[in-house]
């Protein structure tokens, strides 16, 4: 059973060696706080003038009116918490943006900063003009605007979204410095649409339909083939994310979601959907998004984003202050179902413990996970590992080339390493 938190996040850490470390972190940081009361303002009357002073410049003057600016922005203070390019291609237009896995809290991500993937740059649709085909091996072929689309009945959930090439730069060695370079092709958030399933109730899925291909309305014409019985279980036809219409570079006004299959399924700026009995073997899935073993073969379809784990703080580029209690946290996730438990290593993984699951353990969707960790000030190795519902362990490394050698970049989910100095300062490492 997983170890978690109540809904906020705040539930009681079990065992007693937790709870000792609890009750000392905060008697610590308890006298810490009045040191540095007592020193700074030199006891409670000097505080009690500096707060009836109003100090702050702020306090003494009106802010800013409502609807400025009519979209709401970040605090100015933020600025640096935003997605970044890729610099792996030679052109933007078929490219990558990562998202700062590092600097946000919680499981969801905001739209503006989801990771972006791209092949043809962004297309400027009109939904208005814009038309989703559907036939093949069907009874009744539709073309539906998305006045009709929006007619029918949705549902709202909660998913992650990973490319298969999230990682890819590390599988010979350790080369992005921080989380949002190594994981940052990661994202999540509420997704609303209409489930595939009631639109294939109602085109009429011929017998022996296996298979369904989806496409885009972008210049790349990205196109997958699809099982059917994902199409039947949680596929989702996407028109809001996170409350709001899609952004263009999520595929406004519709996309595919097929929570836990790799990014590139999920196509966006969704257009046809054929229905047939074998698979269509497009560009995409066989010189593209195939993975190549040791012998030069490649698995055929490997759909399914498998659990991996990853330390987002503290993580590479960051710098511990002095020694003493301080909360590692990270996400969790699995393309299979929920994440059940998380140990996390501050010794390269000589040895575990288990950490906390945060509230709300989802399917298909990242978990955080938080433990106390006492740091000495001496050397340490940051790892986390993760266990899906299934039992399926995230591998190291070495466990993943020994069995599929290094001649793909798709699919790499094993354990992150993060080297913490002496000075404090934390880098990316392979151990």
């Amino acid at each position: 059973m997983p170890v978690s938190d109540d809904a906020e996040g705040a539930g009681p850490i079990t065992g007693p060696l937790a709870q000792a470390n609890r009750r000392r972190f905060l008697t610590r940081s308890a006298a810490a706080a009045g040191v540095l009361a007592l020193d700074g303002l030199h006891g409670a009357a000097a505080a009690d003038r500096a707060a009836s002073a109003g100090a702050a410049a702020w306090t003494h003057e009106q802010g800013k009116p409502i609807l400025s600016p009519p979209y709401g922005l970040p605090s100015p203070h933020e600025a640096d918490v935003v997605r970044r390019p890729t610099d792996l291609t030679p052109t933007p237009l078929s490219s990558w943006s990562f998202t700062p896995l590092q600097d946000l809290d919680g499981i969801i991500t905001p739209n503006g900063l989801f990771f972006e993937r791209h092949h043809a740059g962004v297309p400027a649709i009109s939904p208005d003009a814009h038309r989703l085909v559907i036939h093949g091996m069907v009874d009744r072929p539709l073309m539906l605007s998305m006045d009709d689309i929006l007619r029918l009945p949705s549902v709202s959930r909660i998913h992650f979204l990973e490319c298969s090439g999230n990682t890819l730069t590390e599988w010979k060695g350790p080369k992005e410095k921080t989380v949002q370079g190594t994981h940052g092709l990661l994202s999540c958030a509420e997704w609303t649409g209409v489930p595939l399933s009631v639109l294939a109730e109602q085109v009429g899925l011929r017998p022996g339909v296996k298979w369904m291909l989806a496409e885009g309305a972008d210049a790349a014409v990205m196109d997958r083939s699809i099982p059917i019985a994902k199409v039947l279980d949680d596929a989702l036809l996407v028109y809001s994310q996170n409350g709001e219409r899609l952004r263009p570079e999520q595929g406004y006004p519709l996309r595919l979601l097929l929570p836990g299959y790799e990014g590139n399924m999920n196509i966006k700026w969704l257009r046809r959907l054929k229905f047939s009995d074998q698979p269509f073997y497009t560009r995409e899935e066989t010189s593209k998004y195939s993975d190549l073993m040791p012998d030069g073969k490649a698995r055929l379809f490997t759909f399914d984003m498998e659990a991996k784990s990853v330390i987002t703080s503290p993580s590479g580029g960051m710098r511990i202050g002095a020694p003493g209690f301080r909360e590692i946290r990270g996400l969790a996730w699995s393309g299979r179902g929920r994440i059940s438990r998380v140990d996390v290593s501050v010794d390269g993984g000589r040895n575990w413990q288990q950490a906390r699951l945060q509230s709300p353990v989802l399917p298909k969707c990242l978990t955080r996970f938080r433990m106390m960790w006492n740091w000495q000030g001496g050397p340490a190795i940051l790892q986390s590992r993760c266990i899906d519902e299934t039992g399926y362990v995230q591998p190291t490394l070495a466990e993943l080339v020994a069995v599929r050698g290094l001649n793909s970049v798709y699919h790499l989910n094993a354990i992150q390493s993060w080297g913490v100095a002496q000075n404090g300062e934390v880098t990316n490492v392979h151990a």
